[in-house]
């Protein structure tokens, strides 16, 4: 009896393990849609983001939450003072409208690091994203690499 006991909680010890282990597109098996992204550059490899999205859609499926995880790599090894700038990455939603709006951005300064980011959107019918360089006080987007379309709902 002891024996079987010690098996079980073996087994249940080693199904834990496993199931910390896996990745996350595992965890994404409850999303109707969810795709890994990236990498996305700025202009001349200098800064990159690539993560994951996965698209909730409510019973009527008039309603949806987009979920993004990611993270943005600043690979520039210039100093400030050479002209070195800091990674930067934005996201633009369209509503089923079609209108277009910014819905998160994220700035990381420390080559050869990178940042984690995540953030979650409802209603959205299409999402993209662009990667950038910006100077370590912020100001405007440079050497921006194209737009990239990380999900429309036509693609489900």
């Amino acid at each position: 009896m002891l024996k079987k006991i010690v098996t079980g909680f073996a087994a249940v010890a080693a199904t834990t393990a496993v199931a910390l282990s896996l990745p996350a597109s595992a965890q994404a098996d409850s999303y109707d849609y969810s795709e890994y992204w990236g990498p996305v550059y700025a202009k001349h490899y200098l800064a990159k983001a690539q993560g994951w999205v996965g698209v909730d859609w409510d019973h009527e499926g008039e309603s949806n939450e987009v979920t993004v995880k990611g993270r943005l790599f600043d690979l520039d090894n210039r100093s400030y003072d050479e002209g070195g700038k800091c990674a930067y990455v934005q996201f633009e939603a369209s509503d089923f409208d079609g209108d277009w709006s910014p819905v998160y951005s994220k700035k990381y300064c420390g080559y050869p690091g990178y940042k984690k980011f995540g953030f979650e959107e409802h209603d959205v019918y299409s999402l993209r994203v662009k990667v950038c360089q910006v100077g370590p006080q912020g100001g405007y987007a440079k050497k921006c690499g194209p737009w990239e379309y990380l999900y429309t709902a036509e693609s489900e």
